[in-house]
């Protein structure tokens, strides 16, 4: 009969490199400068040898504390804290201050010790996974969020962390310029509205977008005439995950924004012969674009990561991100603490993602109930819910709120309103406030 694998079958035996260890614990012995570049790089856990990792600790402590380090007040230190024999006894000081490292290949030895320690945990995190597969009462998808979210994890360790050197940043971003003068187009990813890309210069890439307003302002109206002029204008795919809308609401919603047919009567299936003349040319229009819907009502940061990469194996790149909206995503972590913890942890997610692939991400994001209950209703960043983690790694926040101010009916019908964009932070950019026009019937934004 099968059993489930045990670490013990490998644990004898993982990739390692004992003289890297070796020569990296000699030079933390004789050159300060080299123990503050290794502690940046390596933890205990990157080295194999049970000794080495007490002697990195034991140096660790003293350089914390300000101590002086040397092979005497090491020794030293180790004796007075009956550390000796768990280090191998002062035989191993003797080698390692006899080991003189060259500081030049310091760099070498330390990325030698990190690609074994990361192959050590691949190996591990492999035997993890063939064992959490033998527990029945753990579902599937709890099995592979959690190896996706480790192997991610592993996947940013090994990404090499690299320094710039003005002149080159400098010359890069001269090229830039010279491009852009040359041929002058938006930094960024048109919204389709000429005001907003005035302010904003377009969706940068990485950059997490809120947009945020009380119930029934129009945030899931307003995404979609996002994610349709994305198309139109990029033509690059977009993703939408929605947790409250089901996609056939939200296809009934694109073809209203689109043919200028009321919802209503499109629900209700009154339609003359000039509406099926509408609708069949946007049919075959929408059927062809790069439009991806996920209603998941349950959506996890995994899964986003997980659906995101899917599309990319179809497409070279993503338009844009969307999600509607942010409070109602589960937390990436097994949820402890309050919401307010929880969605902090969303929300720094959700960055890392718009780094890690470099896209826009837009989440939409309820307004506290604080807003009503000013005399003056313009919302402000503290209105937003569990606003804390929200505006601290947000680069662009859209408010929205209904303009009511000099407008007369004669001047529009009853279901059209002004719509005020609030930008109420912008990270690389000014705020301010813009206007658009919002047709209710056709849940359509346009351009005042």
């Amino acid at each position: 009969m099968d059993t489930p694998t045990t670490e013990s079958n490998f644990e004898n035996y993982l990739p390692h490199n004992f003289l890297a260890e070796k020569m990296v614990l000699s030079s933390m012995l004789i050159n300060t400068e080299a123990i503050e570049v290794i502690i940046k790089t390596l933890t205990v856990d990157s080295f194999y040898f049970k000794n080495h990792q007490e002697l990195f600790k034991v140096v660790l402590f003293m350089y914390q504390n300000k101590l002086s380090i040397d092979i005497i007040t090491l020794t030293t230190f180790l004796q007075e804290n009956a550390l000796i024999n768990k280090i191998g006894g002062i035989k191993v000081l003797i080698e390692l201050i006899n080991q003189i490292p060259n500081l030049v290949y310091l760099d070498e030895y330390i990325r030698l010790i990190k690609d074994k320690f990361l192959r050590r945990s691949l190996i591990k995190l492999g035997y993890k996974a063939i064992n959490s597969s033998y527990i029945t009462n753990l579902s599937l998808e709890t099995i592979l969020n959690q190896f996706e979210h480790q192997l991610f994890g592993l996947t940013n360790e090994f990404k090499p962390t690299e320094l710039y050197s003005s002149d080159n940043l400098i010359y890069s971003i001269f090229l830039e310029l010279k491009d852009k003068v040359t041929h002058p187009t938006l930094p960024g990813l048109t919204s389709g509205f000429y005001t907003l890309d005035s302010l904003t210069q377009g969706f940068q890439k990485s950059d997490l977008i809120i947009i945020a307003g009380r119930p029934s302002i129009g945030k899931t109206a307003f995404s979609l005439s996002l994610s349709l002029n994305t198309i139109k204008y990029s033509k690059l795919p977009v993703l939408v995950f929605s947790l409250e809308m089901s996609k056939e609401q939200i296809m009934y919603r694109l073809l209203s924004m689109e043919t200028n047919i009321s919802q209503l009567r499109l629900r209700s299936g009154k339609l003359y012969k000039t509406d099926w003349v509408k609708l069949n040319k946007i049919i075959k229009i929408l059927s062809k674009l790069p439009l991806f819907i996920d209603d998941s009502c349950d959506l996890s940061i995994q899964e986003i990561r997980s659906k995101i990469k899917t599309v990319l194996s179809q497409y070279k790149t993503i338009g844009l991100v969307i999600i509607d909206y942010l409070q109602l995503m589960q937390s990436p972590i097994s949820k402890v603490g309050n919401r307010a913890q929880e969605l902090s942890q969303i929300t720094r997610a959700l960055k890392n993602i718009a780094r890690e692939f470099n896209i826009p991400i837009i989440a939409l994001s309820q307004l506290s109930r604080n807003v009503e209950t000013r005399i003056d209703k313009k919302p402000i960043l503290s209105d937003l819910r569990e606003s804390g983690s929200i505006e601290q790694d947000a680069d662009l926040v859209i408010m929205l709120s209904q303009n009511d101010t000099g407008v007369s009916e004669l001047e529009f019908n009853k279901s059209e309103k002004i719509i005020d964009l609030i930008i109420a932070k912008q990270r690389n950019g000014p705020t301010g406030t813009i206007q658009l026009k919002f047709d209710k019937n056709k849940t359509k934004y346009l351009n005042t």
